[in-house]
Order: C-alpha cells, then structure tokens, then sequence
C-alpha cells in the first residue's frame, strides 16, 4: 500500500484546512486508518483513527470536537477535516493503514505516507 497525503498549508487560527490521503491498492477498504502528526522536537502522536467500512471513528482528546476523519472506499481516499485550528495544531500530519486490526499507537501501523505540512499562525 503506498499513501499520498495532501491538503496541508498556512492557515490564520480558527481557520480550517481539510487533508486528504490517497492509497494504492485494491484492499484499501480493508483497512483501519489513521492520522498523526509530529511537531517540530516533540513524538509523533495520535490524532484520529476510522474503521475498514467508517463506522466507527476514534479521536484523541486534544482535537475531538474540531476534527472529523472520514473516508471514501470507492476514492480509496481518507479525508481530515479540521475546524477551528490553534498554533499548538502546527505539525507534519500523517497518514497510516492499520492492516491486522484497529488501534492509536504509530507502532501498530503497517504504511505510512509522507506527511503535509500544516502551520497555524496566531
């Protein structure tokens, strides 16, 4: 499976930016998704998963209430959209296939894209 993140950029807080994640590969709607995202000096951390079929989704409490993962089987595409941005959401954001299962630790994903850049100014 090969990702392709997309959709990061310079935004004002309390603004939004939608991300997107294109995979290759017929079995992408097999899989568990997730995003994550690392700051400059600091791990990478959880933000955001979704089940094989997107019925159920899971967020860290951080962005819960702002951000909605989504995902579209027949695009073999998985969205982030992000609302009401603030400076300590500045980060690489990345997308990951969860391939045995469902979980929020980096180390149990299988496939990671490259990352987008997202930067929140105050």
């Amino acid at each position: 499976v090969q990702l392709q993140a997309s959709g990061g950029g310079l935004v004002q807080a309390g603004g939004s930016l939608r991300l997107s994640c294109a995979a290759s590969g017929r079995t992408f709607g097999s899989y568990a998704m997730g995003w994550f995202r690392q700051a400059p000096g600091k791990e990478r951390e959880f933000v955001a998963a979704i089940s094989w079929s997107g019925g159920v989704t899971y967020y860290a409490d951080s962005v819960k209430g702002r951000f909605t993962i989504s995902r579209d089987n027949a695009k073999n595409t998985v969205y982030l959209q992000m609302n009401s941005l603030k400076p300590d959401d500045t980060a690489a954001y990345y997308c990951a296939v969860h391939a045995s299962g469902w979980g929020i630790l980096a180390d149990e994903y299988d496939y990671w894209g490259q990352g987008t850049l997202v930067t929140v100014s105050s």
